[in-house]
């Protein structure tokens, strides 16, 4: 079975909370939701319908996912504890109910309140409970990276539990012309995945947690093709004098969604970090989604190749 790993949903049970609760800052059209952490948007029916979510799966030559938290939307790590934590509670709910839809073609991932540290890996060991195989987590904590000590109990939490991290973006820092040209996304999003994914390897969160596994989206934003540069850095600063001499050496722990928009750079991903530590990848239903992925994956490597990536490591990585 062909999978996507890296797939959003906002449970109808989340909608009713944003609907309901002032905290959230979010006024939920018919189509659209607009304020909170968020850009105006369009309501996807795929965002909330586990079978329209299917059946466009379907329309991409692929058959199932692991989804997780709308990212950007449902973040909000800036709140309090009481209003996180029951945004994280009514997601986790939602998501479990979603997968029951299908439980063979769906898996779920856990959204946690990581702005308290402590109360995210309680979380994050109910949900393993209850059915989740994974974890997402924002490059940034409303500011703070998680790489911090603070967040020492969530990492050791998410390798005692198994639950793979999707490092994906948050609280992108704003520059002049992010929003003129959509650099946010384009840009900021690749960038803030960098920063943070060689802030977890730089302070040896990976050296401390080496049977954490690491999912980089957006296929690991610049480090595949500019850790070099770091790996450089690391002979000759001495900011980086305490740093592993090598971020290559963490490639097996840090995995890599295939959303790269170019067939050429998904070739070069996949020789370069080896394809049994790529996975299929879509961001959908957000329109920076790949329309065809399994399109790009077959275009950039061969056919047992793509399996390796589509169907094995999926299935090894999520118990499909």
């Amino acid at each position: 079975m062909r999978v996507d790993v890296h797939n959003h949903a906002i449970p109808a049970r989340v909608l009713d909370l944003l609907r309901r609760d002032p905290v959230y800052r979010v006024t939920v059209e018919p189509e659209y939701i607009s304020g909170g952490n968020h850009i105006r948007f369009y309501l996807d029916p795929t965002f909330i319908d586990p079978e329209a979510k299917l059946r466009d799966l379907e329309s991409r030559g692929l058959q199932g996912a692991v989804v997780s938290a709308a990212p950007k939307p449902l973040y909000y790590y800036e709140l309090e504890a009481g209003p996180a934590e029951r945004l994280c509670r009514e997601t986790n709910l939602g998501l479990a109910e979603f997968c029951e839809v299908a439980p063979e073609r769906y898996r779920w991932m856990a959204h946690v309140p990581l702005q308290e540290p402590a109360l995210a890996a309680k979380m994050l060991e109910q949900a393993a409970e209850a059915g989740s195989r994974g974890v997402l987590v924002g490059t940034s904590i409303a500011g703070r990276r998680p790489d911090g000590p603070e967040f020492e109990v969530f990492w050791s939490a998410a390798e005692r539990l198994q639950q793979p991290v999707l490092l994906h973006p948050a609280y992108v820092d704003p520059h002049g012309v992010f929003r003129q040209y959509f650099f946010e996304s384009v840009i900021g999003n690749l960038l803030e995945t960098t920063i943070t994914l060689e802030s977890l390897i730089c302070s040896r969160v990976l050296d401390r947690h080496p049977e954490l596994t690491v999912i980089a989206v957006h296929a690991g934003g610049y480090f595949p093709y500019q850790a070099g540069r770091l790996r450089h850095c690391c002979t000759n600063r001495p900011e980086l004098a305490d740093a592993p001499p090598d971020p290559w050496a963490y490639v097996g722990q840090i995995k890599f969604d295939t959303i790269t928009h170019d067939v050429k750079a998904l070739t070069y991903l996949i020789d370069r970090v080896g394809a049994e530590n790529v996975l299929v990848g879509t961001d959908l239903p957000f329109d920076v989604a790949p329309p065809r992925p399994m399109d790009e994956l077959l275009a950039a490597t061969d056919e047992a190749t793509a399996r390796i990536i589509a169907e094995e490591n999926p299935a090894r990585l999520f118990g499909f």
